[in-house]
């Protein structure tokens, strides 16, 4: 009998590890986890990627990227980031240039650590939204026919079936954020998502937080903001910005006929790009640019591509696109499942995406995510021409006299490593406004550490510093 038992217990632990490696990891799904990516750096926490089906009778499936947190990842929240465009990948984007725990390296061929990633304060979920976007794809042709709706509705079914493949994060605190278009699809979900909870008798979204950077949240404000922006850095004339400021009435501007603008108006705007000009990144104007076709010779050449800005590769887009082009890397990525008839792109060439939801006023759906009791913060890279602090600052402003929120902490500067980060502002205890001091369009790329503070200090739901003290974090 003894043996017998012996034997027993020896088959029933071949069953049990059978069985973790059917359900993975802490009962995550075993055929979505990453085991290593070529040329990654050796890392103690866990990665998956893969398809969620969003439509299965269509054949609609977005791509998904998740990393868990560096230390301790089960008492640390989720947080969800999406790139904006609209049609521009988080994968690309925030997962492996802005925010992700890995670079692509010089060469195109490897990765290197990104010891700011945001992983050090959350788990990370990156999602290609909508279908169209890197690998997300769908069997059905008028599916790459989208807007801000079905695009918020298919990342409402992702996320319910998200949860699916990772039970353990259905309770967990869940944080939405991205950039830029992001301040559409951000919003909008967590509308769809509070909308769930309020109809649901069951399962409900945990939503502790709203944060957008450099969003675009009302383009008749955020347009004029550019050339206003251009005038005060010295990058066009006081004609020039006086004509536009006088001669352009933006109330009418919308993105689908532009043309309703005055012709003086359109003559100066015309001038007013000219004289920017191409070799200036308007997402980062004071960020150098990167010259193509040397890149391109040296990734040829395997060298490592050279660093133009001190501390910022300038080139990693490049970089990037390489990297992920390579079978190997989307192999182990679980990517491009169906092989997909054109290359990896950082964004979409097959979408065609609405040409007036980019004119929908997002105040009131902020508005709605606030009366939740949700915060909102809205952060600014001072350094962007494209979506400026400047439109970004006056909206949340006008958002809080709308709330009939008094102001909590005065405009003034915050501080990490004993420097000035940015300035913020807080009105009501639930809506803050803070720029990020020598920060691009892609805030975290630009500054990644005093990115990294203020996404921490966010979701630990703290107020940024007003003084040069060093924080707990620092």
């Amino acid at each position: 009998m003894g043996l017998w038992n012996k034997l027993c217990g020896f088959l029933l632990s071949i069953a049990l590890l059978l069985g973790w490696v059917v359900l993975g990891v802490k009962g995550y799904p075993a055929e979505d986890l990453v085991v290593k990516l070529p040329g990654q750096p050796e890392v103690g926490f866990k990665q998956y990627a893969g398809y969620v089906d969003v439509d299965v009778k269509a054949g609609r499936s977005l791509f998904y990227y998740f990393v868990e947190a560096d230390k301790n990842p089960e008492k640390k929240p989720l947080t969800l980031w999406l790139n904006g465009g609209p049609g521009c990948s988080s994968i690309g984007g925030g997962a492996f240039t802005e925010l992700g725990p890995f670079y692509p390296r010089g060469d195109g061929r490897g990765l290197r650590r990104n010891s700011l990633s945001w992983n050090r304060a959350s788990n990370l979920l990156f999602v290609e939204s909508p279908v169209g976007v890197g690998w997300s794809y769908s069997n059905t042709s008028s599916d790459y026919y989208s807007d801000d709706a079905s695009t918020a509705k298919d990342m409402h079914i992702f996320m319910m079936k998200w949860y699916e493949k990772f039970p353990e994060f259905k309770s967990r605190e869940l944080f939405l954020t991205g950039e830029s278009y992001a301040g559409h699809y951000v919003p909008q979900l967590a509308d769809v998502l509070l909308d769930h909870n309020a109809h649901s008798s069951g399962f409900k979204f945990n939503i502790k937080g709203v944060a957008i950077g450099n969003p675009l949240l009302r383009l008749d404000r955020d347009v004029p903001a550019t050339y206003e922006f251009f005038w005060s850095h010295g990058m066009i004339s006081d004609e020039i910005g006086l004509t536009i400021m006088n001669e352009c009435d933006f109330d009418d501007y919308v993105f689908e006929s532009p043309h309703n603008v005055s012709q003086p108006c359109k003559q100066a705007i015309a001038e007013a790009n000219s004289i920017v000009g191409d070799y200036i990144n308007n997402y980062d104007v004071i960020l150098d640019v990167c010259y193509p076709s040397i890149v391109e010779q040296e990734l040829r050449l395997r060298k490592m591509a050279t660093k133009i800005s001190v501390g910022v590769d300038v080139c990693m887009t490049y970089e990037r696109r390489l990297y992920l082009n390579l079978p190997e890397v989307q192999m182990a990525l679980h990517a491009n499942r169906t092989k997909l008839s054109y290359p990896w792109s950082m964004c979409s060439r097959q979408l065609l995406y609405s040409d007036t939801d980019g004119n929908i006023n997002i105040l009131p759906i902020l508005e709605k995510i606030i009366q939740n009791g949700i915060p909102v913060w809205i952060f600014s890279g001072d350094q962007d021409s494209v979506v400026p602090l400047l439109g970004s600052r006056t909206l949340v402003r006008e958002l809080a006299h709308d709330l009939k929120f008094k102001i909590t902490v005065p405009y003034g500067a915050w501080f990490h490593k004993r420097q000035v980060g940015g300035w913020v502002t807080e009105y009501g205890n639930l809506l803050t406004f803070a720029t990020v001091r020598g920060a691009a369009h892609m805030v975290p790329y630009a500054q990644p550490s005093r990115a990294l503070h203020l996404f921490t200090s966010f979701v630990r739901g703290r107020r940024l510093p007003n003084n040069t003290r060093p924080s707990i974090d620092e």
